[in-house]
């Protein structure tokens, strides 16, 4: 079982990820071609020559980004952390780097340090800040892993030694407290490279967690693959990577966005196995949000605002023994909370064996009648009254009080 030993990131349940590099120019087309797969792994699948991609550094000039704004965003949505891709598979870094002259400070006209601006805005408001940092692959150094291509005449240990631990030295010793390492596809990593980039970490901030992805089953927590739920309830640590549309870096060409309804219920599913759902913007090459992620996020943003006493450090539940279409549960000691996800009439939650000693809308207090009996059947019942008014509203929480510190789901009786 993963344990982060971090309170932080056991409560935090809801976390901003932010994809941005050189790919936001191309926009997930280069010379007339569109990449049919994720933007940000354009130089790779066009096979993109790497002093052909150098040239994006020249057009990257992110006048609109604002990183007081993208931070007060994220906590107006709900997040309580945010993960910046200081440095992605293209190998460049978003931040200004000593060892490599490939960053943003020293090869774009931006000449401005982002990761830098974005950890005094989350100093600022309070945000924790994690950092993605792709330490295998890296497309722009010649002994840097690439995926799908011939990496048997590179030299791996000597781009680690050169770039890679060089780099997680500086964002470690540069940037404040770093919340998170988010590392990702360890490729061709062996345990030992694994475990040197781990103490490398500990040494300089022993309270930064370690993302999944560090490679050899050594992550502080669980990375599930990315928009995968797991089945059924985990009981240690863990975080779902979730994109808004179909790619992660911006693409001008996606505008397949997900339902505000949807996410909230993904949201929910996974606070309800015990899960951190970490959500994407790519902003694009001006540094703006895609409008399309903000009127998504705008919507989840009120839910988890008028109901973050049912989100924030919430434990998991057990495995009910339906799956509802209409409801999902999260909880806390001696509560239960039914998150209203379609609309109803009443509530009756079948086989849960709870004695209520309360029933109330979470949003504004008001008291909701209900009650708790058997059914013909000899199942236990708790059906709760709604007000007419909500008769045709969705998105609500309502809280059940309970003698029981933890929810009783009884089994199906044939």
């Amino acid at each position: 079982m993963k344990d982060t030993k971090q309170q932080w990131f056991k409560d935090a349940k809801f976390g901003l990820f932010i994809h941005w590099g050189l790919y936001s120019v191309l926009a997930g087309e280069y010379k007339g071609k569109r990449t049919d797969r994720i933007a940000e792994w354009i130089m790779n699948y066009l096979d993109i020559p790497v002093k052909e991609y150098e040239k994006l550094a020249l057009q990257f000039n992110p006048t609109g980004f604002n990183a007081e704004e993208i931070v007060k965003k994220a906590k107006e949505w709900g997040m309580r952390y945010i993960v910046f891709t200081a440095k992605h598979h293209e190998g460049f870094a978003m931040y200004h780097s000593g060892c490599s002259k490939y960053n943003v400070v020293d090869a774009t006209p931006f000449g401005r340090d982002i990761l830098k601006e974005l950890q005094l805005a989350c100093e600022k408001y309070g945000m924790k800040l994690g950092v993605y940092y792709s330490q295998a692959q890296d497309w722009h150094d010649p002994d840097g892993l690439r995926y799908g291509k011939d990496n048997s005449h590179k030299n791996y240990q000597a781009y680690l030694d050169r770039k890679c631990m060089p780099q997680l030295r500086e964002i470690l010793t540069g940037y404040g407290n770093i919340a998170l390492i988010w590392f990702d596809t360890p490729m061709e990593t062996t345990a030992e490279q694994s475990r040197a980039m781990i103490d490398l970490v500990k040494f300089i901030q022993p309270g930064c967690i370690i993302s999944g992805r560090i490679g050899n089953q050594m992550g502080g927590y669980m990375t599930t693959g990315d928009n995968f739920i797991p089945r059924l309830p985990y009981e240690g640590d863990w975080e779902l990577p979730a994109t808004l549309n179909d790619t992660w870096g911006f693409n001008q060409y996606d505008h397949n966005w997900k339902n505000p309804d949807d996410v909230i219920r993904l949201l929910l599913k996974i606070n309800s196995r015990g899960g951190n759902y970490l959500l994407n913007i790519g902003p694009d090459s001006l540094g703006r949000i895609p409008e399309g992620s903000i009127r998504v996020l705008d919507t989840v943003g009120q839910f988890v605002r008028e109901n973050a006493e049912a989100i924030y450090d919430s434990k998991r539940v057990d495995i009910y023994a339906y799956e509802l279409e209409w409801a999902q549960f999260t909880r806390k000691d001696y509560k239960l909370f039914v998150h209203m996800l379609q609309p109803k009439i009443r509530i009756e939650l079948l086989n849960v064996g709870n004695r209520v000693k309360r029933a109330y809308l979470l949003k504004d207090g008001t008291e909701l009648s209900y009650k708790v009996m058997k059914v013909c059947e000899g199942d236990s019942v708790i059906e709760v009254e709604l007000p007419e008014y909500l008769h045709s509203r969705k998105n609500y929480c309502v809280c059940l009080e309970t003698e029981e510190k933890e929810p009783i789901f009884e089994p199906i009786k044939g």
